[in-house]
């Protein structure tokens, strides 16, 4: 199988080739290049596999919640590349591809995006048999001190959401993270390792049924609201 993956829901731009059962990827902490990158990275790890796009069986992307701009351009390259390729699309949510980099302790992980506005994109999910994390609730938009977890009686937290918010977060907890890390973002590595399965199981979606997943009604901010936010 040959799938390549996009991620740049968040200010990490990432692609990933999953080629038979070795991954490749490339991923840059560049806040507003990701246009510029996205593709170039694909064609880079294309070359070096050795696989013409023609090979590609479909194309993972992170659906999102992110920020709106890089959710669109992810969603935009996966499908025009898979309209041109005639493949299909899957879909895979930032926030789980953001909590696959959580330890596998036994805790439950709450994947966390600054959503800014004193929110977090918010995902909680558990390290299933198969190594690979599932939900255990719906994905939300909220502020960080309305947060409620599901049960556990351990948590590992990432994303910016906790680096920006980790004190909020923290009181919504049962007691301390087990682990937490501020510094992660979603990468396209664990897309395609979410994708893969998915892919296999006959869950992939035309191009034009890839839909991204914002969780805010209003995605676009006025610039008096641009102006408060960073004050």
């Amino acid at each position: 199988m040959n799938l390549l993956a996009i991620e740049t829901a968040t200010e990490a731009c990432s692609v990933a080739l999953l080629h038979g059962d070795a991954t490749i990827d490339r991923s840059e902490l560049a806040p507003r290049r990701h246009a510029e990158l996205v593709l170039p990275m694909a064609e880079e790890l294309l070359a070096e596999a050795g696989v013409a796009r023609k090979q590609l069986d479909a194309i993972a992307v992170g659906q999102g919640p992110g920020a709106f701009t890089g959710v669109r351009l992810a969603i935009s390259v996966a499908q025009g590349l898979a309209l041109a390729l005639d493949i299909p699309v899957v879909p895979v949510s930032s926030l789980a591809a953001l909590a696959m980099q959580a330890p596998n302790n036994g805790a439950a992980i709450l994947a966390a995006i600054d959503a800014r506005r004193e929110e977090i994109y918010a995902g909680t999910f558990r390290r299933g048999a198969d190594g690979l994390v599932e939900p255990l609730g719906l994905e939300h938009v909220l502020p960080a001190a309305e947060l409620i977890p599901p049960n556990a009686e351990a948590w590992n937290v990432l994303g910016t959401g906790w680096r920006a918010y980790g004190e909020a977060i923290r009181e919504r907890l049962p007691s301390a993270p087990r682990w937490a890390d501020g510094d992660r973002y979603p990468q396209a590595c664990d897309v395609a390792r979410l994708a893969a399965p998915l892919f296999k199981a006959g869950k992939s979606v035309a191009p034009e049924n890839a839909l991204p997943v914002y969780l805010r009604d209003k995605v676009a901010l006025t610039l008096e609201e641009q102006q408060s936010s960073r004050s």
